[in-house]
């Protein structure tokens, strides 16, 4: 009779060692032989009618091997069903043993596996005593005017003026190395780049004003250009990010001066803006300007707590792991073997990523969430409509399209996964405290984002 034991050997880290005697598995065995002889084609001899001993000698080894194999795994599935184990991924084997397996002399076997329990843990003790901070960002007059104006550009018609004459005025440049005296460098290669004079230093608007195509002028990067406008450059131009790079000098060539004419505010720019909203008023479309910007950063702000939320479980939650287990499986449990170096590289964030899926899953199983294929389906379809820019009309394709999405399994997990975060999320913005706080955009954007460093 095949005997399972079990011992613990670490921290949530048990040895299971499984013995299998001949009765267990030589039965099987002949069985598997029977079997093979039945269905082997062997030149010289009609098929099935191959001698037992023959095809022990050609094959019995790797059948034998096989069918021992297969009733420990059986065995060892078994006992961590009945016993009802919560394992981590699967059981490492420690054998060595599988290599001396003989059919000419079955004997007692046996297999030793080691497994990392999985820990019980309490979540909502912690979300009790969380508090977040949901931001309501203002959307001023100021960050509606500058939309207005991007989007007036954005769909602008380009001219070619001959001459620079305003901020708005678009360049086209090539931009080749010199010295400060405007010898050009040897091996210097032309770089282009377009750029509207506004993005140009004070001083370097002046020198421009008046130019024209065919025109040229030398600067110095840190002079011609601010801070950041000038780092961006640097990246344009393939220098080395580093304060030598900003001491540069360019010769610049005007290769061609263009302007874009805002586009009027009348009810054909509205309706390209906002197709079937029927906006007739400059006024109507910057309060549908002002609600669109509402809507997102208001997704912002809820994205901003949920990822507050997340670290705060991620790195809170009082959870103890099997960290050695889970390096020796890092190194042997995936498609190749890694090194101990690449195991431990590749833990912190193995880490991060099961603590939350441990978290994930309790929080799901323990509150009933679920997703209904129905509301996956409603999800999915408002996607499309939103992707394809459909109102309320529902286009004639919309439901075969939809139909071959959801068979596609990939895709229904994927949007399942990201419901069911959702749900998760709101589920524990209702058991955490919330307190409200007004928040210009600037500040919003440099509010840093809640990440613990520390080591569990």
């Amino acid at each position: 009779m095949a005997t399972v034991t079990r011992e613990n050997i670490g921290l949530l880290n048990d040895k299971i060692t499984v013995k299998v005697s001949q009765e267990d598995y030589l039965p099987n065995f002949e069985k598997a032989v029977k079997h093979f002889s039945k269905n082997a084609s062997i030149p010289g001899f009609r098929k099935g009618q191959v001698p037992a001993g023959m095809i022990k000698k050609m094959s019995g080894q790797a059948l034998f091997q096989d069918e021992v194999l297969k009733t420990v795994e059986k065995e060892l599935m078994g006992y961590l069903q009945q016993e009802k184990l919560e394992i981590f991924a699967q059981p490492l084997s420690l054998d060595t043993e599988a290599k001396s397996l003989d059919y000419a002399q079955p004997s007692e076997y046996n297999f030793e596996f080691e497994v990392g329990l999985k820990p019980s843990f309490d979540v909502d003790g912690l979300l009790a005593k969380t508090s977040l901070t949901r931001y309501n960002i203002k959307v001023t007059d100021e960050v509606v005017n500058q939309e207005l104006e991007r989007l007036q550009l954005k769909g602008g018609k380009m001219s070619e003026p001959e001459t620079i004459t305003s901020d708005n005025n678009v360049l086209s440049l090539e931009f080749i190395e010199t010295d400060a005296k405007g010898n050009v460098a040897e091996g210097a290669e032309k770089k282009e780049n377009s750029l509207l004079v506004k993005s140009f230093s004070e001083a370097a608007q002046k020198d421009l004003q008046g130019k024209k195509a065919g025109d040229t002028l030398v600067i110095q990067l840190s002079k011609a250009f601010d801070k950041t406008q000038a780092e961006a450059i640097v990246k344009d131009l393939g220098l080395a990010n580093d304060k030598d790079s900003l001491k540069k000098y360019f010769q610049l060539t005007i290769t061609k001066v263009g302007l874009i004419e805002k586009r009027e505010l009348n009810e054909e720019f509205f309706n390209e803006v906002y197709p079937g909203q029927e906006i007739k008023t400059e006024e109507a479309f910057r309060e549908k300007l002002r609600e669109e910007i509402g809507k997102y950063w208001k997704q912002e702000a809820t994205n901003h707590m949920h990822n507050d939320l997340f670290e705060t479980l991620v790195h809170e939650t009082p959870i103890e792991l099997p960290k050695d287990f889970l390096k020796r499986w890092l190194q042997k449990g995936g498609e190749k073997p890694k090194t101990a170096e690449e195991a431990d590289k590749e833990y912190p964030s193995f880490d991060h990523q099961l603590r939350w899926t441990l978290i994930s899953d309790k929080l799901i199983r323990d509150n009933s969430l679920e997703v209904s294929f129905e509301e996956l389906k409603e999800s999915a379809r408002a996607k499309i409509m939103g992707y394809y820019g459909l109102g309320g009309e529902q286009a004639e394709w919309l439901d075969s399209y939809l139909e071959r999405l959801l068979q596609d399994e990939k895709y229904v997990d994927q949007t399942y996964r990201e419901m069911i975060t959702q749900k998760l999320f709101d589920w524990a913005e209702t058991k955490v405290n919330v307190k409200e706080e007004e928040i210009s955009a600037e500040d919003f954007v440099k509010l840093p984002h809640k990440h613990h460093h520390h080591e569990h």
